[in-house]
């Protein structure tokens, strides 16, 4: 019981090293999320709404990069970044930054794909109407992606549960260096294997905590967004 309860008492004194890999942790997996989206939900709608050869290997390819192995994902990131790969000249080996890239890395495919299934059904439920009123290619992008924005919120979901989940890229290529790199997923595994138990459980908590925070946030807009379309 004793365990618990200093896990509590981390969280209720505003621990300074616990919040600090809180802080790191939302910026890191915020930022990826954020930039992943960027990237995978025009593309996934673009693979959705046009045809072209090889279409088909695509869509094999995205969805199997969505079960990309963590630690394959942060060997690349790691090799790209090292002194004698092709970005080493940025500095931003073991830094926030490669962390960010080696979430994004991850999280992308499964925004991509999940978006051009999304915006694959709907084009099929709305593709006689959108031609008939002679929208061009960028306007039924735009006019899908807004009638499919609560959905998206649950893509955009799947993809924050993959970056906050993360250990083993962000432990390649962040180093989990204590009062820089250390989030709370690196940073549970390593104090278990240490034995410190409070400080793993208290983190445990909150990282739960947020998840289900998000969450809750997205299924209220969701349902609030679907009450005043309704």
């Amino acid at each position: 019981m004793e365990t618990p309860l200093s896990a509590l008492d981390l969280v209720l004194t505003g621990d300074p090293a616990l919040f600090a890999i809180v802080r790191l942790s939302l910026l890191v997996s915020l930022s990826a999320v954020a930039i992943a989206a960027l990237i995978g939900i025009p593309l996934g709608a673009l693979i959705a709404l046009t045809r072209f050869h090889g279409r088909e290997a695509v869509i094999v390819l995205l969805n199997a990069l969505m079960g990309l192995p963590p630690v394959v994902a942060g060997l690349v990131i790691f090799l790209l970044l090292s002194r004698s790969g092709p970005l080493g000249a940025l500095g931003w080996l073991f830094t926030p930054q490669a962390m960010i890239i080696a979430q994004v890395l991850l999280v992308t495919p499964i925004i991509a794909a999940l978006t051009r299934q999304t915006i694959e059904d709907l084009w099929i439920e709305y593709r006689d109407e959108l031609t008939a009123m002679n929208i061009g290619p960028f306007g039924r992008v735009l006019t899908l992606i807004r009638d499919a924005r609560f959905s998206l919120v649950t893509i955009l979901l799947a993809g924050f549960g993959r970056a906050a989940a993360e250990v083993g890229a962000i432990i390649i290529v962040g180093g989990n260096i204590d009062g820089f790199t250390r989030t709370m997923t690196t940073a549970i595994a390593l104090e278990t294997s240490k034995g410190d138990l409070p400080l793993a459980i208290g983190l445990g908590g909150i990282l739960i905590a947020i998840v289900v925070i998000i969450n809750a946030l997205a299924w209220a807009v969701r349902r609030t967004g679907e009450a005043i379309a309704g």
